[in-house]
């Protein structure tokens, strides 16, 4: 009898295989009888095929090479379905979902029944028609072929589940001899009505047929006209469709077509793993848990490989839970927290096979696994947990963790096709994952990166009020190739400088992080700024040889600019020097805003040994000092010059504080696609008056110590230093005798009171001098060394008449008398 509410639903199943065209073929692969579809779809007519091997239009098989080799694998799997190719009578290759269906005779015969269309039989969405075909192998679709008599003569083993008519039963007999029953009647006329006709379209006939225990189920019927080499009809081929579960296995199919769209829209795993539960609760399981080793959410950590866990389980922690029971109760832990795993359990085994479990009937009886987490057993019991699925995410033979299906209230166990959907589900959310897992990776160790190679906070001393900002044109990574500094020098003075690598990302950051390093040592041996942009030249060149003289390094960054300057807050005196560089922007404490005109020398690593100029600029207290990469000035639709007069009308508002106006200025950059890594650093003069200075020039005699001791004491005390008194006079003492006996013309001598002490020694003679080792026998030679203990640090300088000797000492125990 037919029932209209459902009528929808079997013209949705019938018209699945409306277009699909069928071939009847024997043990050895021959065809026996042919469909109009599959002419239609091939090209081929019945008098062309029948007779001859299916080979003609089926040249390759998955990886069966031959015919033979084919039947052969269909027989061993018992039949066989998947994604494949057939050969139109042109000669063009059409693919095709294909489905091969053992039949079965009387006296044990065998049949296959071959199926086939262009079109995914059981989902408009793009899925895999692998996946399909490893869904549909286990679809409820029954087959059966009838003579001209319509007697059956060939049958699959799922028509029984369809209708409980065995096959003894169902072979040499009518479908009223089989159903006795009035609905039979009406079968066999559209059967009979197909054969007249001889049209080879599938005829819909929707009703329900019952079983002998008197059930009933809903089933989409079809029938084809099969006919032999002469065009005439053979007989019929009926296909029947259980709408029930062929809802569900479209179902299934539309999860895997959504999966494709919804996971890996974010690189965010927690989301992924959420996004993977959501899709499985309530259309196959009534509750999902995914977990994830724990370095895999944050990046670090060495990846764990298939097979390589031992008695030790890895550590999960839960980043996914669904249920269809408000806030998951049957879950004992939240995610984000850590789960435990009992080690006899399932979980524990697909952990270390790296493969899927099915407990159909999970064993919650005590005793038994459930008793290693004496917390879960307590859930599965409560809410009724009786069948699990576990299966493992992997990627790469790398194990990323596991999703944990269950049911509650649905009644039914989980089945091999609900694993083969877990499976596939979790297959695709492990690339998802994977990806996110790399980019984290990649993104953690870009960090690093950053925080290493460039400054943790930028330290003015009393020389300068500093603040910074940087864009990177490679957002993703926040790395580039852009670096600044602000380096603490002696006397008080620091040096500035900013640089801009080619490139952007790790690779320029590398490259950056080496040249920073290098910038840093120079400036430590107080190089000045020509001479020090001349040494890292010739460093970027050397780098830049290196790398090439390496074939499996990818080559290296080439090219770089750079800008150094020194400021001296005690004459207020600015030295810099530009490689390639732009000049900096000078605001004047009343904002009127200047960019210098520097000598704009060569960029750095370009080998055309040019040398590098200096400027000396008087910068009056508070004066503003800019540096920046051009990724603050160029960028698309603007011209440098505009650039800079956008940036130096940001800088010149007069009473904001420096991170007001570095965010004034990186403003317009930020509100644009980044082209380049933007770096900016900003500088405030200041400067030491007199009350922190005392200076002397000393003569070149026996009575330089004496006097250098007693003025130091004197002004020790006048500052309220005198608990330095000992330590000083002793470093004092060394440095002016090294003067006196190694120098020339006058000395001058220096105490500079800021954040530390500092004392220099000037003359007139260029060449530092150096420490060495003195023997016990000795008398001299340990000056220098006596200078190193008592001091923080210590160090010689060029000066324009001659080399100044310096040492620091820490004002903490100054107080002291």
């Amino acid at each position: 009898m037919t029932d209209t509410a459902n009528s929808s639903d079997h013209m949705k199943h019938a018209s699945d295989i409306s277009d699909t065209a069928f071939a009847l073929l024997d043990r050895q692969g021959t065809v026996v009888a042919w469909t109009q579809a599959a002419e239609h779809l091939v090209g081929y007519s019945a008098g062309e095929v029948v007779g001859r091997s299916a080979a003609l239009v089926l040249p390759r098989f998955g990886a069966a090479p031959t015919m033979s080799a084919y039947v052969g694998q269909c027989r061993a799997r018992n039949g066989w379905s998947g994604e494949t190719a057939v050969r139109h009578r042109d000669g063009r290759m059409i693919a095709v979902g294909m489905r091969i269906s053992i039949l079965r005779g009387q006296d044990g015969a065998v049949r296959w029944l071959a199926s086939s269309t262009d079109v995914c039989p059981l989902s408009g969405d793009s899925v895999n028609l692998l996946v399909q075909g490893a869904i549909l192998d286990h679809a409820p679709i029954g087959v059966s072929v009838h003579d001209l008599e319509l007697r059956c003569t060939w049958v699959n083993d799922v028509m029984e589940s369809h209708d409980g008519v065995s096959r003894d039963r169902r072979l040499g007999r009518r479908i009223t001899d089989a159903y006795l029953r009035v609905e039979t009647e009406a079968t066999e006329a559209m059967m009979r009505r197909v054969l007249r006709s001889g049209s080879a379209n599938v005829h819909e006939y929707r009703t329900w047929l019952p079983t002998p225990l008197g059930e009933e189920r809903p089933l989409a019927v079809s029938f084809s006209c099969l006919q032999g080499a002469d065009g005439m009809p053979l007989g019929g081929c009926t296909i029947s469709v259980d709408v029930v579960e062929g809802r569900r296995e479209r179902e299934r199919l539309t999860v895997l077509g959504e999966a494709r769209s919804r996971l890996g829209s974010t690189l965010d795993v927690m989301q992924t793993g959420q996004e993977l539960a959501d899709l499985a609760v309530p259309l196959f399981a009534d509750g999902v848990a995914v977990d994830l080793e724990q370095s895999v959410p944050f990046g670090e950590g060495a990846p764990i490989r298939i097979g390589s866990i031992g008695a030790r389980l890895p550590v999960l922690r839960r980043v996914g839970v669904a249920s269809i029971h408000r806030g998951a109760p049957e879950s004992p832990w939240v995610r984000g927290e850590r789960t435990l795993i009992p080690p006899a359990s399932p979980l524990a085994r697909a952990l270390r096979t790296g493969r899927s479990c099915l407990e159909a009937k999970a064993d919650t009886a005590p005793g038994g696994w459930i008793d290693g987490s004496p917390l879960l057993a307590q859930r599965m019991r409560e809410h009724g947990m009786h069948s699990v699925m576990v299966v493992p995410i992997r990627a790469r033979r790398v194990l990323l963790g596991m999703a944990v299906f269950i049911r509650t209230e649905n009644p039914l166990p989980f089945q091999e096709t609900d694993l083969l959907l877990a499976e596939e589900l979790v297959g695709r959310a492990a690339v998802s994952l994977d990806k996110a897992r790399r980019y984290r990776r990649e993104h953690t160790a870009a960090l690093a990166l950053q925080r290493n190679l460039r400054p943790h906070r930028l330290r003015g001393g009393a020389a300068v009020e500093a603040a910074s900002r940087y864009l990177p044109a490679d957002i993703d990574r926040g790395v580039g190739g852009d670096w600044f500094d602000v380096i603490p020098l002696s006397g008080a003075r620091v040096a500035l400088v900013v640089g801009d690598v080619v490139g952007h990302g790790i690779n320029a950051a590398a490259t950056m992080g080496r040249l920073r390093t290098a910038v840093h040592t120079l400036a430590d041996m107080e190089v000045p700024p020509a001479e020090l942009l001349a040494a890292l030249d010739d460093t970027v060149e050397r780098l830049a040889e290196a790398d090439a003289d390496t074939p499996d390094r990818n080559p290296a960054v080439v090219g770089a600019t750079c800008l150094y300057a020194v400021y001296d807050p005690v004459t207020r005196r600015c030295t810099m020097a530009a490689a390639g560089h732009p000049p900096p922007a000078i605001v004047d404490p009343q904002g009127e805003v200047t960019f210098p005109d520097l000598p704009t020398g060569t960029p750095l690593g370009i080998g055309l040994g040019t040398l590098f100029e200096a400027t000396e600029l008087e910068l009056p207290e508070g004066t503003l000092l800019a540096l920046y990469t051009d990724g603050m000035t160029e960028t698309r639709g603007e011209s440098i010059e505009e650039g800079m007069r956008r940036l130096g009308a940001a800088l010149a508002r007069r009473g904001l504080s420096l991170e007001e106006l570095c965010n004034r200025a990186m403003a317009p950059v930020e509100a644009q696609v980044a082209c380049d890594d933007a770096s900016l650093l900003l500088v405030r003069t200041r400067s030491l008056g007199p009350a922190g200075i005392a200076s002397w020039t000393l003569p070149r005699d026996e009575t330089a110590v004496r006097r250098a001791r007693n003025l130091t004491t004197g002004q020790l005390a006048e500052w309220g230093l005198a608990g330095l008194d000992d330590s000083m006079k002793l470093i004092v003492s060394e440095l002016v005798t090294n003067a006196v006996r190694h120098g020339a013309g006058q000395i001058g001598l220096r105490l500079i009171r800021h954040e530390v002490l500092t004392v220099e020694v000037s003359d007139a003679d260029p060449s530092s001098p150096r420490p060495r080792s003195a023997r016990n026998v000795d008398e001299r030679g340990c000056g220098l060394a006596m200078v190193a203990r008592l001091s923080r640090r210590w160090g010689t300088r060029p000066a324009h008449d001659g080399k100044v000797l310096w040492a620091e000492v820490d004002l903490a125990h100054a107080s002291g008398r």
